[in-house]
């Protein structure tokens, strides 16, 4: 595993309420311009806030991923301008209660490249709040591990449960019939009869080919 020194950011690195992935057109056409941003230090736009928080808690804004990531993204705003998970389902008025605060807000945390599989549909956002329970490396590898292998919103639940009990990912995911790491890949006939030929020259297997050649690009 990963000493950690190599491990890109595990937590949202753009500004609390900012719609970068849900205004961005590549991941929701035309409906970016539907993208609201909410502004923590703007009592005006923490008003719309704590409106779309009270909505998105009664069930107002459905179960469009969109619709949801913006009331992720207001649950974080709020949270920044009260300060406290407390006072911000507080402001958000009755039937909003801290836990619901606390989950969709870390939602609105996670890392772009996970955000993004929740914008185009890889990722449930119900299974995107389990995801976000998990920290460091393992939260990446949940998330590619959920896409990869269909996993449930139940497995993933279970499984971040079990890592934030001490349980190393690796073993709670290969429990559940799935090897970190593996991922299956389609290629052009001729680059793979090519990967084919060269691991057999070299008397290594095509996923080593594959490390390689990966690692040189990724550099």
């Amino acid at each position: 595993m990963s000493d950690g020194s190599d491990i890109p950011p595990t937590d949202r690195e753009s500004p609390v309420g900012r719609p970068v992935i849900r205004g961005d057109e590549r991941v929701a056409g035309e409906r970016a311009e539907e993208a609201v941003e909410f502004d923590p230090s703007d009592p005006e736009s923490v008003a719309d806030a704590a409106e779309t928080v009270a909505s998105f808690a009664r069930g107002d804004l459905g179960d469009d991923r969109f619709y949801m990531l913006r009331g992720a993204a207001a649950c974080a705003a709020l949270v920044r301008a009260e300060g406290s998970y407390k006072a911000a389902a507080e402001r958000a008025g009755d039937g909003v209660t801290v836990s619901f605060i606390r989950k969709w807000a870390r939602v609105h945390d996670l890392p772009r490249p996970v955000r993004r599989h929740v914008a185009v549909g890889h990722i449930a956002p119900t299974a995107a709040k389990h995801i976000a329970r998990v920290g460091g490396e393992a939260r990446y590898q949940l998330a590619f591990a959920a896409i990869d292998n269909d996993l449930t919103v139940r497995e993933v639940r279970a499984i971040a449960s079990e890592v934030n009990d001490g349980r190393p990912i690796e073993e709670a995911l290969r429990e559940r019939g799935v090897t970190p790491g593996e991922l299956t890949v389609s290629l052009p006939l001729d680059t793979y009869r090519e990967l084919r030929r060269r691991a057999a020259v070299e008397d290594v297997t095509p996923g080593s080919v594959v490390t390689d050649a990966l690692e040189s690009y990724l550099e």
